[in-house]
């Protein structure tokens, strides 16, 4: 089920310091001025995670920059923010995220063509030492590859 993203903004560090195993879409709830932000490209995901409170799925971290024409209501740049998922997708991601070595991270964030703001989620295990240095080695012989195909 692929989206139009209208605008995409990715955690870059993500697929890098950890496994993603399952992937979820989430809505996620914003005020005006973040929406706003959201749509002039104002994001950051690095070090983001998601955790549950009472029942419920929410992001910290994320940074949403100040509405630049925002007044006195403008919104806090770091403030939690509640995803929004159905109850079984809520239930599925608590249930493994108890699990040791488990958590959800936000992968992305895009804007589909109803204009409205969805994160892509994961649920993820931390990388040790020796898998990143495999990744690396791996990126490093496809880029020398694709250069060489290139050449040719």
């Amino acid at each position: 089920m692929e989206h139009q993203k209208v605008r995409e903004f990715k955690n870059k560090k993500a697929s890098y310091q950890y496994q993603l195993l399952d992937e979820y879409m989430a809505g996620i709830q914003l005020t005006g001025t973040e929406i706003k932000s959201v749509r002039a490209g104002k994001v950051s995901m690095v070090d983001s995670y998601c955790y549950f409170r009472d029942g419920e799925l929410f992001i910290k971290g994320m940074h949403i920059a100040e509405y630049k024409h925002g007044n006195i209501n403008n919104h806090e740049p770091k403030r939690e923010r509640k995803l929004l998922l159905t109850k079984r997708e809520l239930k599925k991601l608590h249930k493994a995220s108890q699990e040791k070595g488990l958590t959800i991270i936000a992968t992305s964030m895009f804007i589909n063509e109803k204009g409205l703001a969805k994160v892509m989620i994961s649920l993820a295990k931390g990388k040790q030492l020796h898998d990143k240095r495999e990744d690396i080695k791996r990126k490093d012989m496809e880029r020398t590859m694709k250069k060489r195909m290139r050449n040719y």
